[in-house]
Parts: structure tokens; C-alpha cells; sequence
């Protein structure tokens, strides 16, 4: 009995030893998709800054991620923060890629003004390009849009990167605005992306 009872203590312990010694991971989930707490971009640890839903009417239609260096709560903090930074979406529906290009631009361009739509018309040009590549999104394919220093905006599906790079930060900080801006796509994303939920 009583070497039942050492066995039992033992193996007890050496759960709460390996417990001790797993990474700590912990990731947020989001409709059923995991965003890791951390990513690296560009060789640099980025941290999930936060994750949210965006829906349309009743449908739930991506579920999006911000990664950051640091930790940001206000939208000029974010839009100023230095080094790599990612955008993960995540479908959860269908949709054509169409579709999603036009939700994009027209996010785009509510929150951008006109001086700065035509200062990054080339680069938001060569963008309607990458959507052009896709027919459709379909439920479980993954986006990443990340900004990279000295390189530019990347787009990635699915691990394949999608057309070239575009070099302003005026863009990138453009695309975030879809999120961010004063009127953005989804008002309760917003938050979620801040970190506030």
C-alpha cells in the first residue's frame, strides 16, 4: 500500500516538474480558431496585442489577430509602433475573393482621406492585384498581412506569399485602419484588437 502510495506521490510530481518546464503558450481562441500568444516576423517575437470577430449582419466571417512588439491599447500608438508588425485572419465562411478585395477598399477608403488615397493609389493598385490571384476564400484558410522593415507590406495565404511587397508604411498603416480607423469595418472588433476585451 504503502509503496502504491510513493508510486502515485511520484508520478504526481513528476507531472507538476514537466507542468513546470512547458512553454508558456497560452493561446486565445477566437470561434474556434487559436491565435498563439506569441509569433516571430522577421526574426522578432511579436505579442498577441488582440483578437476579435468580424461578422456581417448574422455571419460570422473572419476571425482576425494584431501582433506587436509591445503591447498597444490606443490607434495612434499602434499605427507608431516601430519593427514588424501582423495581421492574422482567419476564415470561418466562403467567400469569393471579390468580395473580400471590395470589403477591403472600401474599409480603405473610409478611413483614409483623399490626399492619402492618392498618395498610396500604386501600392493599393498592386493589392487589388494580390486578391485578383484568388478566386475564392474558402472556411479555414489563413491570411497574413505583415508589415516588414526595410521591406514593406507582405501578403501571405495559407503560408504562400501573394504577389510583392509594398514599401510604404502609409500603406500598412492604411490597411490597419480598416480595423482601427474612425469607422471601422466591425465597431466591436475594434476593441478586441486594442486588447480591450
Amino acid at each position: 500500500m504503502r509503496r502504491r502510495q510513493f508510486l502515485h506521490s511520484l508520478a504526481a510530481a513528476a507531472v507538476l516538474a514537466a507542468g513546470v518546464h512547458l512553454p508558456a503558450c497560452a493561446a486565445i481562441e477566437v470561434a474556434g480558431v487559436k491565435f498563439d500568444d506569441s509569433v516571430t516576423v522577421a526574426g522578432k517575437e511579436l505579442k498577441l496585442n488582440g483578437a476579435g470577430l468580424r461578422t456581417k449582419v448574422i455571419f460570422k466571417v473572419y476571425a482576425a489577430g494584431l501582433y506587436l512588439a509591445e503591447k498597444k491599447t490606443t490607434v495612434s500608438d499602434v499605427l507608431a509602433a516601430t519593427g514588424p508588425r501582423r495581421v492574422s485572419i482567419t476564415m470561418l465562411r466562403e467567400i469569393s475573393s471579390d468580395d473580400f478585395g471590395k470589403s477591403f477598399m472600401e474599409g480603405m477608403s473610409s478611413n483614409t482621406d483623399k490626399a492619402e488615397r492618392t498618395r498610396i493609389l500604386p501600392q493599393t493598385m498592386k493589392f487589388g492585384e494580390v486578391f485578383a490571384q484568388i478566386q475564392t476564400l474558402k472556411k479555414g484558410d489563413q491570411m497574413l498581412l505583415d508589415w516588414l522593415p526595410g521591406e514593406g507590406t507582405q501578403c501571405y495565404l495559407n503560408g504562400k506569399k501573394l504577389g510583392d511587397s509594398m514599401p510604404d508604411l502609409a500603406f500598412y498603416n492604411a490597411v490597419l485602419r480598416i480595423w482601427l480607423g474612425d469607422k471601422p469595418v466591425d465597431s466591436s472588433l475594434k476593441p478586441a484588437l486594442l486588447g480591450e476585451r
